[in-house]
């Protein structure tokens, strides 16, 4: 069996039947497993992961798609998450048996059904990327869904697949194989934008921050706080905790403190038990010596016993 994930995020995360017409269509049209839905009404938006066979995943996101294209319009949406579709970005990720470039080929069979079948303008990123620049998301969504009206007319922003027209309510749509990637929220105890700005500025590797970084400022209302929201591309070489001690530590040099981590959807293990490691001062921490994890290794070995006798 091969497993992939894929962690579509919808620009919808106020109208609770709206995310649920999206997320029941995907769980209605194909064997797929929703891990998580994450629903934010400040960044308004929904992010969905699923696990499951490459082609079941493919037909859910298909499925999942067309719904957000019917049922959201971008010229009624406001949120503090930069998007430039209804369905903004579509990421597939190999997990269990599958390939990078197995991912690829499924990102680029989405993608051109996107077009093909919704008139969706497509633009492929992370490793599925045609163009280096296009490998970062916050360089396809420059300008965001209203820029973009006109920006991809021009042609160094037209699209990877399809014609160089956005759709006039769902926009266009992010598409690309890639790793795993950890989205990480630090709020702080002000509700100035920004500063959160200018730590985020610190931080994020395009600016000269840790490498493998995403991070922007926002201001989330329902919490009256400034948030540093980011992204890890690759926890193994930046680890959680790493980002959480800069954010503190630069967050300190504008007089505010660090008062609550937030995770959006899912992280590996191997994530948290590399922050579990520093900040309790056990270097040789394993995995087997989470009791969880050694009972559930120790039954799966016992169940593989019993179908070999």
């Amino acid at each position: 069996m091969k497993l992939i994930e894929c962690v579509p995020n919808f620009s919808e995360g106020r109208r609770q039947e709206v995310m649920d017409a999206i997320v029941n269509s995907m769980k209605e049209s194909a064997n797929v497993i929703i891990l998580d839905v994450e629903a934010d009404p400040s960044h308004n938006r929904m992010v969905v992961t699923m696990v499951g066979e490459p082609q079941q995943v493919l037909s859910a996101m298909k499925n999942g798609a067309r719904k957000a294209v019917e049922l959201i319009d971008l010229n009624q949406h406001q949120g503090e998450h930069p998007r430039i579709g209804a369905v903004d970005v579509v990421p597939f990720v190999p997990l269990f048996n599958a390939t990078m470039q197995e991912c690829n080929e499924l990102a680029l069979e989405f993608g051109q059904w996107m077009w093909d079948e919704l008139k969706v303008p497509v633009y492929l990123y992370a490793e599925s990327a045609r163009m280096p620049e296009r490998k970062r998301l916050p360089n396809i969504r420059k300008g965001e869904f209203e820029g973009l009206k006109e920006a991809i007319k021009e042609p160094e922003r037209h699209p990877d697949i399809g014609e160089p027209v956005i759709h006039p309510t769902a926009g266009a749509t992010a598409v690309g194989a890639r790793n795993f990637l950890i989205a990480f929220n630090l709020y702080l105890n002000t509700a100035d934008k920004g500063v959160a700005d200018k730590i985020a500025k610190a931080v994020r590797e395009s600016s000269g921050g840790l490498v493998n970084i995403q991070a922007k400022g926002m201001f989330i209302e329902e919490k009256g706080l400034a948030q540093v929201s980011m992204n890890l591309l690759d926890y193994t070489k930046t680890p959680l905790y790493r980002i959480t001690e800069l954010v503190k530590l630069e967050a300190r040099r504008f007089g505010v403190e660090v008062v609550e981590g937030e995770l959006i959807g899912l992280m590996p293990l191997g994530a948290a038990l590399n922050s579990l490691s520093y900040y309790l001062q056990i270097p040789k921490l394993d995995a087997n010596q989470i009791l969880d994890v050694a009972v559930l290794s120790r039954l799966a070995e016992s169940q593989d016993d019993e179908q070999q006798q």
